[in-house]
C-alpha cells in the first residue's frame, strides 16, 4: 500500500495493493514490451472531476452544423468556434472519413500538445444519441424511443421525459437514477416500481406517493421504512375501505394540495433513521445506490457490476473497472463514457470498442492510440493507419515518449476539454464559483444562450382536471409560455408531456424543468464516502455512509436498520 498526496488538492489518498495489481494487469504490451501504468497521482474526487469535465450532460444549444450548414442540437455553444461539429446523421455518414485527419507524431514536442489539434479539426457527433427512434431532443442515450429531454435513458426505455440516468423504464417524467419503472412522475433512486410518484429511494411498489425507503409495499402515503406493507398513510396500518376514503380527500391533480404536501414529505424525510448506504441485491460492496453489485468498492450508481473501484455509472454485467464512467464494459481504467468493450485505459466517448488508449469519440474500432473520431477502424495512431506491426512499434515509442514527459498515466489535461465547468458533470457533483474553477484551470462558460420571452406569459391552472375537461385550455396551455415560480426561466409544455398529465392525473408543473431537475438532485448524497459507526445506542458497526457526519439523520448499520423496519 503507498499514502500519497493529490498533486492537485494536496488530500492524503491511499493506493492499495489491490489497485498496484489491477494497473500492473491491465499494463499493455507492444512490440515484446511491457509498459507499466504508475500509481494515479491524483486523489479518487479529483481524478473523477479531471474526467467528468468531458461530460457536458444538460447544456444543449442550437448552432450551425460544419457540414450542412443547418441548424442543430448540440452539446457545443455556438461560440466554440474553434470547434467542427456535425449532426448526429451528418456525423454517421459514409461521405467522410476521421483518418483523413490523420497526422505523423513528432517526437519533439509532447503527446497533449498534439492531441490538442487534432480534437479541434476532427468533426465530433453533435449528441451522444445512437439507435433511437423519435429521440431528437436527448443526450446519452441510445436503444430508446419516443423520449424528450431526457439525459441518460438506456436499454429499452421508452415514452420517457425530462429524466435522467433512466434504464429500461416506460412512460417516467422527471425520474432521477430510476430503473425498470414504469407510469412513475418524480421518482430518485428507485427500482422496479408502477404508478409511484414523488417519492425516494423506492423499490417494487405500485402507487406510492411522498414515501422514503419503502421495499415491496402498495397504497402507501407519506411512510417511511416499510417492508411489503398495504393501505398505509404516514405508517399508520389502515383497511383498504379505509385508505380509499383518506385517499379520496387528497386531490393528488391539484398544484396547491401538491406543494402542501411536499412540505410533509421533507419534514418526513430531515431526523428519520435511514441505512448507512442504498444497496440493493450487492455482495461485498462499498458505496452507495448499487443494485445487484459484487465487490463494488469506492462506487455509486452502478448496476450489476463486478471487481469495480472509484467508479460511477454503468451497468448490465460491466466488471473489472477502475475510475470510470460508461455502460456494459470490462478491464477499463481512468475513462468516461465508454461502454459495451474491453480494455480501454484514458478514453472518453469511446463505445463499441476494444483497446484503446487515449481516444476520443470513436466507434465500433480496436486497437488505436490517440485518435479521434474513429469509426470502423484499426491500428490508427493519431488517425493515421498502419500495419499491426507498424502500429506496435510507432505506440512503444510514443509510450516511452510520454514516459520522459510524465504524460504517460494521465487523462486527457483540462485544457483539452470543450467545456466550461459550468456545463459539465464535475459542476454538478463538485459544485465551484467561476472564480474557483478559472483559478484552478478549468474553463467557464458566460454566455447564456437561452430563449427570450417578452409576451405575456401563461399561468397554468392549479387542478389537472381543468385540462381534462377543456380542449380550449389545453390549446391555450401548448401555445403558451410559462415562466418558473422560481428562477423566472421561461419553458413550455409540450405535447407528449401534457398527454402524461392528463392520463396521470398529475398538476402542470409551475418551475422549469432545469429547476425540478436541481430539487431531484439535491435528494440525493453527495459522492463522497464518511467512516461512521452506527448511531444506534449500543452498536459498534462501522461503515463506509455518503451521510456526513453534521447531518440530521440518524444513521444505522444493515443490521440495526433492519430492526426497525414495519
Amino acid at each position: 500500500m503507498e499514502q500519497k498526496n493529490c498533486k492537485k488538492c494536496n488530500a492524503e489518498y491511499q493506493i492499495t495493493d489491490e489497485d498496484l495489481a489491477f494497473y500492473k494487469q491491465v499494463s499493455p504490451t507492444f512490440a515484446g514490451k511491457t509498459f507499466e501504468i504508475p500509481a494515479p497521482t491524483l486523489c479518487p474526487d479529483c481524478r473523477a472531476i479531471r474526467r467528468y469535465i468531458w461530460r457536458n450532460e444538460r447544456a444543449l444549444y442550437k448552432r450551425k452544423s460544419d457540414k450542412s450548414g443547418e441548424e442543430i442540437v448540440t452539446v457545443y455553444s455556438p461560440d466554440k468556434k474553434d470547434l467542427t461539429v456535425y449532426s448526429i446523421d451528418e456525423w454517421w455518414a459514409d461521405d467522410w472519413d476521421a483518418t483523413n485527419y490523420g497526422r505523423d507524431f513528432d517526437f519533439s514536442k509532447p503527446f497533449f500538445e498534439q492531441f490538442e489539434p487534432l480534437l479541434k479539426e476532427v468533426p465530433l457527433m453533435a449528441l451522444r444519441n445512437t439507435k433511437t427512434e423519435n429521440c431528437n431532443y436527448v443526450n446519452y442515450t441510445a436503444e430508446s424511443r419516443n423520449c424528450y429531454m431526457s439525459v441518460v435513458a438506456y436499454y429499452g426505455t421508452e415514452d420517457s421525459h425530462y429524466s435522467y440516468w433512466v434504464y429500461s423504464s416506460k412512460n417516467c417524467v422527471d425520474c432521477s437514477f430510476v430503473d425498470h419503472d414504469e407510469n412513475c412522475y418524480e421518482l430518485v433512486t428507485s427500482n422496479y416500481n408502477y404508478g409511484c410518484r414523488y417519492s425516494l429511494r423506492i423499490n417494487n411498489c405500485r402507487e406510492c406517493f411522498f414515501c422514503i425507503d419503502l421495499t415491496g409495499c402498495n397504497n402507501c402515503i407519506l411512510c417511511d421504512n416499510l417492508n411489503h406493507k398495504e393501505y398505509c398513510i404516514r405508517n399508520k396500518q389502515l383497511t383498504k375501505e379505509e385508505y380509499e376514503v383518506e385517499l379520496s380527500k387528497i386531490d393528488l391533480g391539484s398544484h396547491d394540495e401538491i406543494e402542501k404536501l411536499k412540505k410533509d414529505f421533507e419534514r418526513l424525510r430531515k431526523n428519520k433513521i435511514v441505512k448507512f448506504a442504498t444497496q440493493i441485491n450487492c455482495e461485498d460492496c462499498e458505496g452507495d445506490d448499487l443494485l445487484e453489485c459484487k465487490d463494488v468498492k469506492k462506487s455509486f450508481s452502478c448496476i450489476r457490476h463486478e471487481h469495480t473501484r472509484y467508479s460511477h455509472g454503468g451497468s448490465q454485467g460491466s466488471s473489472w473497472i477502475w475510475d470510470a464512467m460508461g455502460g456494459s464494459y470490462q478491464w477499463v481504467l481512468e475513462s468516461q463514457h465508454s461502454g459495451f468493450g474491453s480494455n480501454l485505459m484514458f478514453c472518453s466517448g469511446t463505445l463499441f470498442c476494444s483497446n484503446m488508449i487515449y481516444c476520443e469519440n470513436c466507434q465500433n474500432s480496436r486497437d488505436c492510440f490517440g485518435c479521434v473520431g474513429l469509426k470502423g477502424k484499426q491500428y490508427c495512431v493519431f488517425n493515421k493507419e498502419y500495419s499491426k506491426g507498424e502500429y506496435e512499434q510507432k505506440v512503444a515509442q510514443i509510450i516511452e515518449h510520454m514516459q520522459k514527459s510524465g504524460e504517460w498515466g494521465e487523462f486527457f489535461p483540462y485544457r483539452l476539454c470543450p467545456f466550461g465547468y459550468n456545463e459539465t458533470l464535475s459542476h454538478l457533483y463538485f459544485p465551484k464559483t467561476k472564480e474557483q474553477a478559472l483559478k484552478e484551470g478549468f474553463k467557464w462558460q458566460d454566455n447564456d444562450f437561452a430563449p427570450r420571452h417578452s409576451d405575456e406569459f401563461y399561468e397554468p391552472k392549479d387542478d389537472i382536471q381543468e385540462y381534462i375537461d377543456s380542449e380550449e385550455e389545453r390549446k391555450k396551455l401548448l401555445s403558451g409560455v410559462v415562466k418558473c415560480e422560481k428562477s423566472g426561466r421561461p419553458f413550455k409544455i409540450v405535447p407528449q408531456e401534457l398527454a402524461f398529465y392528463l392520463q396521470q392525473g398529475v398538476p402542470i408543473p409551475h418551475e422549469h424543468y432545469d429547476v425540478r431537475f436541481a430539487e431531484r438532485f439535491a435528494m440525493r448524497n453527495p459522492r463522497h464516502l464518511y467512516h461512521r459507526q452506527c448511531m444506534k445506542e449500543g452498536c459498534t458497526n462501522e461503515f463506509e455512509t455518503t451521510y456526513a457526519p453534521e447531518r440530521a439523520e440518524k444513521v444505522y448499520c444493515e443490521k440495526c436498520y433492519q430492526g426497525i423496519i414495519n
